[in-house]
């Protein structure tokens, strides 16, 4: 009995070792949980004591900005820890491994599907499509990705979870992987591989790496995730919530439905030619979007420019153009354009 003295006493140490990387999660989210539920009541006792007059353009303004930009970014350092997390058991490597050799159809799909929980932003773009092509993803599968991983990504899924709820989410997320699987069919059976810079096939492929991560590891990645990716994103977030709060407080309810309301045909083309130019992530603009909204804007409309934006951003063309030829990136856009549009009327026909 003595003899397994020393093993019953190492079972309990066992388990303290295996539960601290917990902790500081655990009572992350608890904090955030207890700060979340008391935004609201801390911000209408801030705006109790501001010297604005109530029901005036500046006081609804001034009250939309208080709230939102720490809401926003509170949902945003929980959502990225948990995807940071998440992202460990999905890396690139991964994601080639899974892809290549995909038939038309199927490897959209799943492509499309990948791209919501894969790390990717504008500035990958290049490495990816090599890595992709050269692994022997096909390249109709790999625009399915191009298109749904900064379109269809985990943060605009759960903002739009926390900000308008899960009727809203579940729509972008049918509506967003349906373009990325169109699109990307219809790329795949235009035989454009022509149209790839030859360089990029003379690269060799990266053999995949492969690391077992304990808790540990897999936390740090996400503090490192929330990091990186938070104050990146912040300037976007108070820029959106800026322009999100003057169009609350500022812009007539009757000139924004009237602009983007369903009884214009040529609201969901202008939305996306006005969404176009803009750079932002899909953080950066929901406040808009939800400003948008509150203004009397038809939802297909809205959600067509969410899309346009995200998807279809003039730096991410420049940086493609160093492995792709003007004639791709132009079918590109416009296969995805057209996706974009139809959404768009489609949603305000059936909503």
């Amino acid at each position: 009995m003595t003899a397994q003295d020393p093993v019953i006493a190492r079972a309990p140490s066992a388990r303290r070792t295996a539960l601290r990387p917990w902790l500081v999660p655990t009572l992350f989210v608890a904090g955030w949980v207890a700060l979340y539920s008391q935004l609201q009541s801390a911000i209408d006792a801030l705006m109790r004591h501001l010297p604005i007059t109530a029901d005036t353009p500046l006081y609804g303004a001034v009250s939309f900005f208080a709230f939102e930009v720490p809401k926003v970014l509170m949902l945003l350092a929980l959502i990225v820890f948990v995807v940071g997390v998440v992202q460990t058991f999905f890396t690139p490597e991964k994601t080639r491994a899974l892809l290549a050799g995909r038939r038309q159809g199927v490897g959209n799909a799943l492509a499309a599907c990948l791209g919501i929980v894969t790390p990717f932003c504008s500035c990958s773009a290049v490495p990816l499509f090599i890595g992709f092509l050269t692994a022997g993803v096909p390249l109709g599968v790999t625009f399915s990705f191009l298109v749904a991983a900064p379109m269809v990504n985990e943060v605009a899924l759960a903002l739009l979870l926390g900000m308008f709820g899960w009727k809203i989410a579940l729509v972008y997320l049918v509506l967003g992987l349906t373009v990325a699987f169109v699109s990307g069919l219809a790329i795949g059976r235009m035989n454009a591989l022509k149209l790839v810079e030859p360089w990029v096939f003379d690269i060799p492929a990266a053999a995949q790496a492969s690391s077992a991560m304990d808790w540990s590891s897999r936390f740090a990645q996400g503090w490192r995730h929330v990091r990186e990716i938070v104050l990146k994103v912040a300037p976007y977030i108070v820029a959106g919530v800026g322009v999100g709060a003057w169009i609350h407080g500022y812009v007539p309810q009757d000139f924004m439905a009237h602009l983007m309301g369903k009884g214009n045909w040529w609201s969901v083309p202008l939305a996306v030619l006005i969404g176009v130019p803009m750079y932002s992530n899909a953080a950066g603009i929901i406040p808009v979007v939800q400003a948008l909204l509150g203004k009397g804007a038809a939802l297909g409309t809205t959600l067509a420019f969410m899309m346009a934006v995200t998807a279809l951003s003039f730096p991410e063309f420049m940086i493609l153009k160093k492995v792709m030829k003007p004639r791709l990136i132009l079918m590109f856009a416009g296969v995805v354009t057209a996706g974009i549009v139809f959404v768009g009327y489609a949603f305000n026909l059936l909503m």
